[in-house]
């Protein structure tokens, strides 16, 4: 089967394919045979009508059409396995020639993976944070379970500090009430902060029943930023007692008897969650040190095509959020300051990573990387773990979805990352060297001979990344 390939760009080539009639006869045949097996016509069985009839009646070009159809797949990868390109998407396929009973010739366009060499790795180099002070993380992973068993009790005196306060409020503008400012029945504890500018100085000391008014700043909504004058109603003062940290408690919350083995295994979770943020940091400095030394240009077609898609998704989270972007700007902390700019970092980033991406598979088809299936069981558990479900859940959902190839690819991407990171240099703010290589998929120092533990009451309470300007859960 002749072919030849025409560069158009660094980006995208023009394969020439001539498929012989006699490859092309199978395919012609079967056509036939499918088309008899489908019609009724006076004095022929079925699926018995000569393929002449069925030219006389229908026409040799639609069963020319089916069959070409049918060859064209084949044909197309053969060509592009003997190019040896790399396509990035669906090839424009154009029939340009047919010849009956001796060949037809097709092309197709198609957007490839530019070349280009990759560095030595061991030039790549990040710095990352420094592993956090394990005894405070611990001391407030316990405060905040305590917390969650906290009981409250009415109390008729003035608000202090740690107290929970139920209260009303409204804001007005020169005596207008500012209706989306109201909020009635809200939870406020004492000494806390954060809330709204002067609401802490207000409600301290007042006892329920109370009302207070003072100035402050709107912190949501249409009128975010606007000085307004604040109206609270104090409906109860509750005393938040803490339960004691003693054994009891730990036998209560967790499956170990003694407060000491409880923090054993929280400081090990600690300890574990901390590794893991580095290496996610290190991966990330990395590939991005690693893009940066790479010059090459990305395939114009995907990237308008993935552009205009994180674009329509962007749109929708907001649509569904009922925000505006405008809003969106002005509710939240975005380096973009106006609708331009943030669809002008929108398609910057989508560039960014889809030039990783060409990176990491090109890393992954010259070192040869596959996928086992411990790989893809263990991608199974993560995500079942990361929403809620169960391994069998996400097996379905992938099957019934088609997501196995795309999963795969990126398990094959995270394996070629590990490769990238585990030769570089990662160093923590302090200069110390961060072995990131010799971190487990848990976060657990591979080697060691970790005690299988079971699931602890906070386990479920892992932080969450913070959403970026990008990711595909915020509201943009």
């Amino acid at each position: 089967m002749p072919s030849t390939v025409e560069k158009l760009s660094p980006t995208r080539v023009k394969l020439t394919i001539e498929i012989p009639f006699a490859e092309l006869q199978p395919h012609l045949d079967r056509a036939y045979r499918e088309i008899a097996q489908s019609v009724n016509i006076p004095g022929f069985r079925r699926g018995k009508v000569p393929p002449a009839i069925i030219d006389q009646r229908f026409g040799r070009g639609a069963v020319l059409q089916d069959a070409i159809n049918n060859a064209l797949p084949a044909a197309y990868s053969r060509a592009v396995e003997e190019s040896n390109i790399v396509p990035l998407g669906e090839p424009e396929v154009d029939v340009t020639k047919l010849e009956d009973r001796v060949s037809v010739e097709f092309t197709a366009e198609v957007d490839v993976r530019p070349d280009f060499d990759l560095p030595d790795f061991s030039t790549l180099a990040a710095t990352v944070a420094p592993l956090t002070d394990r005894e405070a993380e611990i001391d407030e992973r316990i405060e905040l379970m305590r917390q969650r068993f906290a009981t409250r009790s009415d109390v008729d005196r003035a608000a202090e500090t740690g107290d929970i306060v139920t209260i009303d409020i409204s804001a007005s503008q020169d005596g207008k009430e500012i209706v989306d400012a109201h909020a009635e029945g809200i939870a406020y504890k004492v000494g806390a902060e954060g809330m709204i500018e002067g609401l802490d100085e207000a409600v301290r000391g007042k006892k329920a029943g109370d009302e207070v008014d003072f100035p402050s700043k709107l912190v949501g909504g249409p009128f975010k930023g606007q000085e307004a004058d604040l109206h609270v109603v104090i409906h109860k003062v509750q005393e938040e007692k803490l339960p004691e940290l003693d054994d009891e408690f730990a036998q209560m919350i967790s499956e170990f008897d003694t407060v000491d083995e409880m923090r054993a295994d929280l400081g090990k979770r600690v300890d574990q969650m901390a590794r893991l943020e580095q290496v996610q940091e290190a991966s990330d400095k990395v590939l991005e040190d690693l893009v940066a030394k790479l010059d090459f240009e990305v395939p114009k077609g995907l990237l308008d095509s993935q552009v205009a898609e994180r674009t329509q998704q962007i749109k929708s989270q907001l649509a569904q959020a009922g925000y505006t972007l405008e809003r969106y700007l002005e509710e939240n902390e975005e380096e973009a300051s106006t609708p331009e700019e943030f669809w002008a970092a929108v398609a910057t980033n989508t560039a960014k990573a889809l030039k990783a991406q060409i990176v990491l598979d090109k890393l992954a088809d010259d070192h040869e990387i596959g996928v086992e299936q411990q790989d893809l069981t263990e991608m199974l558990f993560r995500r079942a773990a990361q929403n809620g479900t169960s391994p069998d859940h996400e097996m379905k959902h992938m099957m019934e979805h088609g997501h196995t190839q795309e999963w795969m690819q990126e398990i094959r991407r995270t394996k070629a990352l590990k490769v990238i990171v585990g030769a570089a240099t990662v160093t923590d703010e302090s200069g110390a060297v961060v072995d990131v290589a010799a971190v487990g998929p848990d976060g657990s120092i591979l080697g060691e001979s970790a005690e299988a533990s079971a699931e602890s009451p906070e386990s479920a309470e892992s932080p969450e990344s913070a959403e970026s300007p990008e990711s595909a859960e915020s509201p943009e």
